[in-house]
Protein backbone atom coordinates (compact mmCIF):
# COMPACT_ATOMS: atom_id res chain seq x y z
CA UNK A 1 0.00 0.00 0.00
CA UNK A 2 1.48 3.36 -0.96
CA UNK A 3 1.38 6.60 1.01
CA UNK A 4 -1.69 7.94 -0.81
CA UNK A 5 -3.77 4.91 0.24
CA UNK A 6 -3.10 5.74 3.90
CA UNK A 7 -3.86 9.45 3.67
CA UNK A 8 -7.15 11.03 4.66
CA UNK A 9 -9.01 13.38 2.36
CA UNK A 10 -9.29 16.98 3.46
CA UNK A 11 -12.01 19.33 2.36
CA UNK A 12 -10.66 21.93 -0.01
CA UNK A 13 -11.75 25.53 0.43
CA UNK A 14 -12.04 28.04 -2.38
CA UNK A 15 -8.73 29.84 -2.73
CA UNK A 16 -6.65 26.86 -1.57
CA UNK A 17 -3.52 26.40 -3.65
CA UNK A 18 -3.32 23.75 -6.33
CA UNK A 19 -0.50 21.22 -6.01
CA UNK A 20 2.78 22.42 -7.47
CA UNK A 21 4.20 20.86 -10.61
CA UNK A 22 6.81 19.06 -8.47
CA UNK A 23 4.18 17.78 -5.99
CA UNK A 24 1.98 16.57 -8.84
CA UNK A 25 4.88 14.68 -10.43
CA UNK A 26 5.73 12.99 -7.10
CA UNK A 27 2.12 12.11 -6.31
CA UNK A 28 1.52 10.80 -9.83
CA UNK A 29 4.29 8.22 -9.29
CA UNK A 30 2.08 6.64 -6.60
CA UNK A 31 -0.91 6.11 -8.90
CA UNK A 32 0.30 4.25 -12.00
CA UNK A 33 -2.15 4.32 -14.88
CA UNK A 34 -3.34 7.85 -14.14
CA UNK A 35 -2.29 10.83 -16.20
CA UNK A 36 -2.61 14.57 -15.85
CA UNK A 37 -4.61 16.12 -18.65
CA UNK A 38 -5.42 19.74 -19.33
CA UNK A 39 -9.01 20.61 -20.13
CA UNK A 40 -9.92 24.27 -20.75
CA UNK A 41 -6.71 25.34 -18.92
CA UNK A 42 -7.58 23.17 -15.88
CA UNK A 43 -5.32 20.29 -14.87
CA UNK A 44 -7.18 17.06 -14.08
CA UNK A 45 -6.32 13.46 -13.25
CA UNK A 46 -7.71 10.89 -15.64
CA UNK A 47 -7.71 7.12 -16.06
CA UNK A 48 -9.65 4.64 -18.17
CA UNK A 49 -10.68 1.39 -16.46
CA UNK A 50 -11.63 -1.58 -18.66
CA UNK A 51 -14.19 -4.31 -18.04
CA UNK A 52 -15.52 -7.40 -19.81
CA UNK A 53 -18.97 -5.94 -20.30
CA UNK A 54 -21.34 -3.10 -19.50
CA UNK A 55 -22.52 -4.71 -16.24
CA UNK A 56 -18.97 -4.68 -14.84
CA UNK A 57 -18.48 -1.08 -15.88
CA UNK A 58 -21.78 -0.08 -14.30
CA UNK A 59 -20.98 -1.88 -11.03
CA UNK A 60 -17.66 -0.04 -10.83
CA UNK A 61 -19.42 3.26 -11.58
CA UNK A 62 -21.88 2.69 -8.74
CA UNK A 63 -19.10 1.87 -6.27
CA UNK A 64 -17.20 4.96 -7.40
CA UNK A 65 -20.34 7.04 -6.84
CA UNK A 66 -20.52 5.73 -3.26
CA UNK A 67 -16.86 6.66 -2.70
CA UNK A 68 -17.47 10.14 -4.09
CA UNK A 69 -20.51 10.68 -1.86
CA UNK A 70 -18.61 9.42 1.18
CA UNK A 71 -15.95 12.10 0.62
CA UNK A 72 -18.23 14.83 -0.80
CA UNK A 73 -15.88 15.10 -3.76
CA UNK A 74 -17.19 14.13 -7.18
CA UNK A 75 -15.34 13.14 -10.35
CA UNK A 76 -16.51 13.18 -13.92
CA UNK A 77 -17.48 9.60 -14.81
CA UNK A 78 -18.15 8.36 -18.33
CA UNK A 79 -19.53 4.81 -18.36
CA UNK A 80 -19.52 2.91 -21.65
CA UNK A 81 -19.62 -0.71 -22.73
CA UNK A 82 -16.47 -2.25 -21.28
CA UNK A 83 -14.88 0.91 -19.93
CA UNK A 84 -15.21 3.75 -17.45
CA UNK A 85 -13.28 7.01 -17.77
CA UNK A 86 -12.73 8.73 -14.41
CA UNK A 87 -11.55 12.32 -14.12
CA UNK A 88 -10.75 13.89 -10.74
CA UNK A 89 -10.09 17.59 -10.09
CA UNK A 90 -11.19 20.17 -7.57
CA UNK A 91 -13.82 22.48 -8.99
CA UNK A 92 -13.42 25.13 -6.26
CA UNK A 93 -9.78 25.77 -7.14
CA UNK A 94 -10.00 24.91 -10.85
CA UNK A 95 -7.16 22.41 -10.64
CA UNK A 96 -5.57 19.60 -8.69
CA UNK A 97 -5.50 19.31 -4.92
CA UNK A 98 -3.84 16.54 -2.93
CA UNK A 99 -7.35 15.16 -2.28
CA UNK A 100 -7.70 14.37 -5.99
CA UNK A 101 -4.62 12.14 -5.87
CA UNK A 102 -5.85 10.43 -2.69
CA UNK A 103 -9.23 9.72 -4.28
CA UNK A 104 -7.55 8.45 -7.45
CA UNK A 105 -5.64 5.96 -5.26
CA UNK A 106 -8.90 4.98 -3.54
CA UNK A 107 -10.52 4.56 -6.97
CA UNK A 108 -7.78 2.08 -7.89
CA UNK A 109 -8.71 -0.02 -4.84
CA UNK A 110 -12.34 -0.38 -5.97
Amino acid sequence: MNELHRMQCQACQAGAPTVSEHEAAELLKQIPGWSIIEDHSVQKLQRVFTFDDFAGALDFTNRLGELAEEHSHHPAIVTEWGKVTVTWWTHKIKGLHKTDFILAAKTDRL
